[in-house]
């Protein structure tokens, strides 16, 4: 799954800039710097995985202090990318139409994605809430097509979250 999210990556990196949802480009553009270090993560910790284990997903626990620090970095890093969507559209950038319900998505996602990197399963909560944001966003835009993307990506977190809950095993 890393290699396509290194694709639709690339993909969505496109559709976003020319649509003027400048947050959504640059996390398009995270997802494809984290898809490459998901893929050795992953590498490295499927070799940790004790034998009776072989085809079970690793979990690694989910601490209160990432949860603290994560949720530090969404209210300030949800500031900071509106105020800088603010200041590229003062700059001549074609404005973001949904600047802060953008960054959220964004911020939401960018946690998200380092939450699958480090294999927390609680990530996928916040996929579906991200995802869900995404599909009001592109409602609001009228990209239907990608209305539809995002709303399968929800219903896709759901199923993860009950088979990563299911298959799992702590490392």
């Amino acid at each position: 799954m890393w290699v396509l999210g290194i694709m639709t990556s690339l993909a969505s990196m496109l559709v976003f800039f020319r649509q003027g949802l400048y947050a959504s480009f640059g996390l398009n553009t995270y997802y494809l710097v984290t898809a490459f270090i998901g893929l050795w993560q992953w590498g490295k910790d499927k070799d940790r995985l004790p034998e009776e284990s072989s085809g079970s997903i690793h979990l690694t626990r989910l601490t209160w202090p990432v949860v603290a620090v994560s949720g530090i970095i969404a209210i300030a890093g949800i500031l900071a990318l509106t105020w800088g969507m603010s200041i590229l559209s003062e700059a001549g950038f074609k404005e973001n139409p949904m600047s802060l319900l953008d960054a959220s998505v964004a911020v939401l996602s960018a946690i998200a994605t380092w939450w699958l990197v480090r294999s927390y399963l609680e990530q996928w909560w916040l996929w579906i809430a991200a995802n869900t944001l995404s599909v009001i966003l592109c409602i609001t835009q009228e990209m239907w097509w990608m209305t539809g993307l995002y709303a399968a990506y929800t219903l896709a977190a759901f199923i993860g979250y009950r088979h990563w809950k299911k298959s799992g095993v702590i490392i």
